[in-house]
């Protein structure tokens, strides 16, 4: 069993990435963001029928996950650490590239709300309108006038930070 979770979290490790870099702004929050993830995903995985679609599970646990902490200002547990596995996990290290690149974009995106960081996340990555709507349990067409308003909103942000 853990070397079939292994195999899908190095499988779908971008979701996870993104999730963090989309809820977290410091190197250490997504750190633990992501561990408290990996945590979730393993307590929830005996449960998990293969025959779902395993990206929108992962999104679904990952975003409601990251979520809940957000929304918790209580102190919390030391994380587990995922070091002792026999199974390597993957590098989620970033090229100063990207940071450059994507910079003007996260800092907008960081003005979302929750819901609307969720959708920028899942639109990002080409998940269709049922599959947001699954995964944020929302009507498809709730998706399209929230993403609409969103990209306006995206767009005014942007230009405000070139100005």
């Amino acid at each position: 069993m853990e070397k079939e979770f292994v195999r899908l979290l190095n499988q779908h490790r971008g979701i996870i990435f993104k999730i963090c870099k989309i809820y977290c702004q410091k190197e250490e929050d997504r750190q633990d963001l992501f561990q408290e993830i990996v945590l979730q995903l393993w307590k929830a995985f005996p449960a998990f029928k293969q025959d779902a679609n395993v990206s929108t599970w992962m999104y679904r646990i990952g975003m409601n996950t990251a979520i809940s902490n957000y929304r918790k200002e209580k102190i919390r547990k030391s994380p587990v650490s995922f070091s002792n596995l026999p199974y390597p996990l993957p590098d989620f290290s970033e090229t100063d590239d990207f940071i450059i690149e994507t910079a003007p974009l996260y800092k907008a995106i960081d003005q979302l709300s929750q819901i609307e960081k969720a959708l920028v996340l899942l639109y990002l990555d080409d998940k269709s309108y049922e599959e947001m709507a699954e995964i944020l349990g929302i009507t498809k067409s709730n998706v399209g006038v929230k993403l609409n308003r969103i990209k306006a909103k995206l767009e005014k942000l942007i230009k405000s930070f070139q100005n």
